[in-house]
């Protein structure tokens, strides 16, 4: 008896941890925001000080410095300042999304409408910092 006791306490622990999961996996905090009105996202980089800024419509970027101390840098710096759309393409929110690699300083953005894609390499040092198209 004192077993299925055990065993039925340890099942519903478990059922009742899974519930809590999927509802933190759920919550609003951690899905993403994200409308098709966006024009400017925040991506992570795996540097705790450091995000990319992107205008979703034409690929502009720019990285992002944060800090809590006075002494260290804060601020954005220039990674793409020319739009990597044609002259005939339109503008579209939301057209453009980057996408983590497993290298901390490479991202691949992606056109959404054309499939056309890039690599984003952001780093302190300006001349290893580049967005360069993928053939």
């Amino acid at each position: 008896m004192k077993t299925k006791l055990i065993a039925l306490t340890f099942i519903l622990v478990t059922i009742a941890s899974f519930g809590q999961n999927e509802t933190k996996q759920n919550s609003p905090i951690q899905k993403k925001q994200f409308s098709e009105n966006t024009i400017y996202q925040l991506f992570p980089t795996q540097n705790y000080w450091t995000f990319i800024k992107l205008d979703t419509r034409n690929g502009k970027m720019w990285q992002v410095h944060f800090s809590i101390s006075s002494d260290e840098y804060e601020g954005e710096i220039i990674l793409n300042s020319d739009s990597l759309l044609m002259s005939d393409e339109v503008e579209v929110n939301g057209r453009f999304n980057l996408y983590p690699t497993n290298n901390i300083y490479n991202f691949i953005l992606l056109d959404q409408i054309n499939g056309k894609t890039y690599q984003v390499q952001w780093n302190s040092e300006k001349e290893k910092r580049f967005v360069s198209r993928i053939y």
